[in-house]
């Protein structure tokens, strides 16, 4: 699924080469895939595209006061054309769900692989009637959100600080790949309780999700839609590398697996050597 660095790269390609266009043209594939009916996708045809955003995992394209917003999920994806093909889309029949012309003849797809289909596009005339947006957390490089604010959040949750991290409710924008790489770099186990962290491993932790997720911003700004998901799993030290050597001590890469997803962290670095269960109910072994 892309994240937060993934989807600024998205949001700073898209805004290069959309803004100052005008929508000549949106055509939808699959009809499930828009979530809202008003306006219709008519009110974007002629309109300038004023600006693009991220709203944490989301994308917007600001048309003169209407926008067009989607959330990609766990496969889906932006392709742009330099120049849209003219033939017309056939429902059904490809992984593309909505197609955006522009009127210099460049646009894009958005596209969705696999039969389970969670890829959502809203037309609104305000990013807050988008409930997964009226609903997020701060975003993790705000300025705003400070080492005393990100210390607030960790003591009020008795969780599991790799699912407070994912949670878009408490910080925006994070999810399974950088959750891990974070909390590898923090030093700390994907497991422990957020509320029971000291002081100093809150200090690892909030600077740990800072580097790590403005590096990755840095490496992923300024390459084309096609190249960010593999440039993504270049750049992961320990998420989806599983079976191989930890970068920073050399130990192995270890999994936990879970019904739908699984987690990657390094003992030695983490758990103080300790291996966690690898089932659902997961805890950490003493």
């Amino acid at each position: 699924m892309p994240e937060l660095p993934e989807v600024q790269a998205l949001v700073d390609f898209l805004g290069e080469r959309a803004v100052g266009q005008v929508i000549a043209d949106i055509e939808l594939a699959s009809i499930t895939v828009l979530k809202t009916f008003d306006p219709p996708p008519e009110a974007l045809v002629g309109a300038p595209v004023d600006r693009a955003a991220r709203f944490g995992k989301f994308l917007g394209l600001d048309c003169d006061g209407t926008w067009l917003i989607w959330h990609l999920a766990r496969a889906g994806w932006v392709r742009w054309y330099d120049e849209v093909p003219e033939r017309p889309l056939r429902p059904g029949k490809s992984p593309i769900a909505l197609r955006v012309r522009l009127s210099d003849g460049a646009g894009f797809d958005l596209t969705e692989a696999g039969t389970k289909k969670s890829l959502a596009a809203y037309i609104v005339r305000s990013p807050q009637e988008v409930p997964g947006i009226a609903a997020l957390g701060p975003d993790p490089l705000s300025e705003d959100f400070d080492r005393s604010a990100f210390g607030e959040l960790l003591a009020s949750r008795r969780a599991q600080v790799k699912g407070v991290l994912r949670d878009q409710s408490v910080i925006a924008g994070i999810g399974n790949a950088y959750s891990d790489e974070i909390l590898h770099v923090a030093k700390l186990s994907p497991f422990a309780l957020a509320a029971n962290l000291s002081d100093d491993e809150v200090d690892r932790l909030y600077a740990a999700m800072r580097t790590t997720l403005a590096s990755a911003v840095e490496a992923a700004s300024g390459r084309p839609a096609a190249q960010l998901k593999d440039a993504k799993r270049a750049g992961m030290r320990v998420h989806g590398r599983t079976g191989e050597a930890c970068p920073v001590c050399g130990d192995i890469v270890r999994e936990v697996s879970f019904a739908d997803s699984s987690l990657q962290y390094c003992a030695t670095c983490q758990t103080g050597g300790k291996p966690l269960a690898d089932r659902r109910t997961s805890k950490f072994l003493k």
